[in-house]
Formats: C-alpha cells, structure tokens, sequence
C-alpha cells in the first residue's frame, strides 16, 4: 500500500513539472517555411482590379435613357470622347465616372430646373465601350466588350495566342477616376470596359 502510495505521488510530480516545460522549436528544415494556398507559380489578382459592382461611365458607353411620359427625350445616347452627353433641353451632361444610377440623378436635376415638374428618369448601358488587345495574339486590335468576360476571352476573341507568345500572365491596363493601373494579371481576371490587355512575347 506504501508502496502503491509513492507510485502515484511520483507520477503527479511528473505531470506537474511537464506543465512547466517549455516546448523546443521545430528543427531547422533549410529556411524559412511558409503555407502555400494555390500554384506557386500563380499571379494574384491586384486589388485595383478586383470584381466590383459598380460601373462607372467613359468615352464610347452607349446609353439608352428612358424620361417617362416625355417620348420626345427618350432616345439612345452617346458618351463623347470628352466623357459627356447632349440632351434635348438640358444639353451637355457629365457622365464620365458616374454611375448610371447618378448620372439618372443629374438629369432628373437638370429637368426638374425649370422643364418638368416631376421627371422620373432611367439611364441603362445599351452598349459598353470596346476594349483593346495587343501583342502576341493572331489578331490584335479593339473588340467589343461582353459582360463578364475574362482576359482568356479576350484572348480567344482576338484570334488566341501567337506561337511566340507568354502564356502565363499578361499585362492590364485599366483606367478609373484615380488615372491609369497597370500590372500583371493572370488568364482568369475579369475585364471591364476599355480595359488595354498586352500579350508579351516569350524569350525561350
């Protein structure tokens, strides 16, 4: 029984003293490690070029603006290369970096000052503006954008990919209200409107 007694002393002690202990580092494995989430070998997405769900109006966008109960305004309307419309009675509107909801809003404004009482007005895109491809593909040159088409599809679009060309990434350029952004972005990046895709040529 004393014996028993010492037994399961000593193995408390044990227990104790192993909550003391200090847990040794891992063994070198030759640097630093890191945890690999995707290819090695994959191009993030910038974040400038992240999906967003607001579009924001330039040169070339085709509108169809819709003022309800007045027909003789309703019409298809181009964005100028100077970013703006011209409208019966309101004559040029801003619609460079608008929204269609807010350029909506500025033309309900412009209405409402001294035109029509209570103007309800709809502005929707009828068409987007193109967007350009250059560089090692079989047919370089401005297409027309679709929605939520990738630069694969644009590549595909041009004509795909010369013999010479680089295959992995490709250099965007993409323009908003801050000026222009340009990086390398992989195959699976969604475009938008205007977007300048450059194919580069490989050297091996």
């Amino acid at each position: 029984m004393r014996a028993a007694r010492a037994l399961i002393l000593s193995w408390f002690a044990a227990l104790a003293l192993s909550g003391c202990m200090t847990v040794p580092p891992l063994a070198d494995a030759g640097g630093p490690q890191q945890l690999a989430y995707g290819a090695p070998d994959a191009v993030a997405t910038p974040v400038a070029f992240a999906p967003s769900a607001e579009y924001r109006l330039d040169g070339g966008d085709r509108l169809r603006i819709v003022i309800y109960g007045q027909d003789g305004l309703t019409n298809s309307y181009a964005v100028d290369a100077g970013g703006a419309i011209t409208m019966p009675l309101v004559g040029t509107v801003r619609a460079r970096g608008l929204t269609p909801a807010e350029l909506a809003r500025a033309i309900t404004a412009r209405l409402r000052a001294g035109y029509i009482r209570e103007p309800y007005v709809a502005v929707e895109v009828e068409a987007y503006r193109p967007f350009f491809i250059l560089g090692e593909v079989t047919a370089p040159g401005q297409y027309p954008y679709v929605p939520n088409m990738t630069v694969e599809s644009a590549v595909a679009i041009a004509g795909g990919f010369s013999p010479r060309a680089q295959k992995a990434s490709v250099e965007l350029t993409r323009t908003d209200r801050t000026g222009a952004v340009r990086a390398a972005v992989p195959l699976g990046t969604l475009m938008r409107p205007g977007d300048t895709v450059v194919v580069g040529e490989r050297w091996f």
